[in-house]
C-alpha cells in the first residue's frame, strides 16, 4: 500500500472529503475563507518586504506598498547598491534612480524604468501576494472540474485555471491542502505540451492586515525540476549593514 494512498484513506476518513464532491467554487471559497476570512483582501493597503535570493546573483531587496482603493503601486528594489523606486499614482507614473527623478535615456533601459514595465510589476505582485482571492476576477475560467493531484508525496485538491484572452494566455494549477484549503503549491504552462513554465512551492505564513500571505516562495522549472530562487516575505524591512 503506497503512501499516497494511505494519505487518501487518512484523508477520506477523517473528513469525508472524497465523498463531497465539492465544485471548483466550493474548494475555491474554502481557501479564501482561510486565506482572507475577514474579506480584507479588496480594500488591501499595506507593506510587503521581500528579500529575493538567486542562485549566483546578489540578494535583490523589495519594499511593495499597495493601496489597491487608491490605485496606488510603489516597488523600491535596492540591489548591488543601486535603488530604483517605480510608482503609478492612479495611472501616473513616476520614476527615481538613488534618489534622483533625472534619468537619461540610457538609465531608462537599463533599469526598466518604463510605465510599461511597472504596470507589469504592478500586476505581479498584486496577482501572486492576493491569491487565492484574485481567481475571482473577472476573466478567470475555472475548469469544471476539482483534479486531485500527489505532489512531493502529498496529495492535494487541485484547480486548474485559464483566463479570457484578454486577461492572460497561461494555463495555471493550484494545489490546496485536502484538510485546511491552504494554498500550497501553484504551477503555470505556457505550452502545457511542452512541460514548459513553473511550479512554486509555498511554506511558512505572513499575516498581513488579516490576510494569511505565503512567508517562503521557492520557483522551479517544470521541466528539469531546476531552482530558480526563493523569496521571502516580512511584515518589516530586514535590517541592513
Amino acid at each position: 500500500m503506497t503512501k499516497a494512498f494511505l494519505l487518501l484513506f487518512w484523508v477520506c476518513g477523517t473528513t469525508l472529503l472524497c465523498g463531497q464532491d465539492l465544485s471548483p467554487n466550493q474548494v475555491l471559497n474554502k481557501s479564501i475563507a482561510y486565506h482572507d476570512p475577514q474579506g480584507n483582501w479588496i480594500d488591501f493597503k499595506g507593506q510587503l518586504f521581500i528579500t529575493m535570493k538567486i542562485p549566483n546573483s546578489s540578494v535583490r531587496l523589495s519594499e511593495i506598498t499597495i493601496d489597491l482603493p487608491q490605485q496606488y503601486f510603489k516597488l523600491i528594489t535596492k540591489k548591488d547598491n543601486i535603488t530604483t523606486e517605480q510608482i503609478i499614482n492612479k495611472g501616473l507614473c513616476k520614476f527615481l534612480l538613488n534618489g534622483s527623478e533625472t534619468l537619461s535615456e540610457d538609465e531608462i533601459a537599463k533599469h526598466r524604468l518604463t510605465c510599461e514595465r511597472t504596470q507589469t510589476m504592478r500586476d505581479y505582485y498584486t496577482y501572486l501576494y492576493g491569491l487565492p482571492m484574485k481567481l475571482k476576477n473577472k476573466g478567470t475560467l475555472l475548469d469544471r472540474k476539482v483534479y486531485r493531484k500527489t505532489f512531493k508525496g502529498k496529495i492535494y485538491e487541485v484547480l486548474k485555471v485559464t483566463y479570457e484572452e484578454a486577461v492572460g494566455n497561461d494555463t495555471w494549477y493550484f494545489y490546496f491542502d485536502p484538510v485546511t484549503y491552504a494554498l500550497e503549491v501553484y504551477q503555470f504552462y505556457h505550452d502545457e505540451e511542452k512541460n514548459d513554465g513553473e511550479y512554486i512551492i509555498l511554506s511558512g505564513l505572513e499575516e498581513i492586515n488579516g490576510i494569511k500571505m505565503p512567508k517562503i516562495r521557492a520557483w522551479y522549472y517544470n521541466k528539469d525540476d531546476k531552482y530558480l530562487g526563493t523569496d521571502t516575505l516580512a511584515k518589516s524591512a530586514p535590517n541592513i549593514d
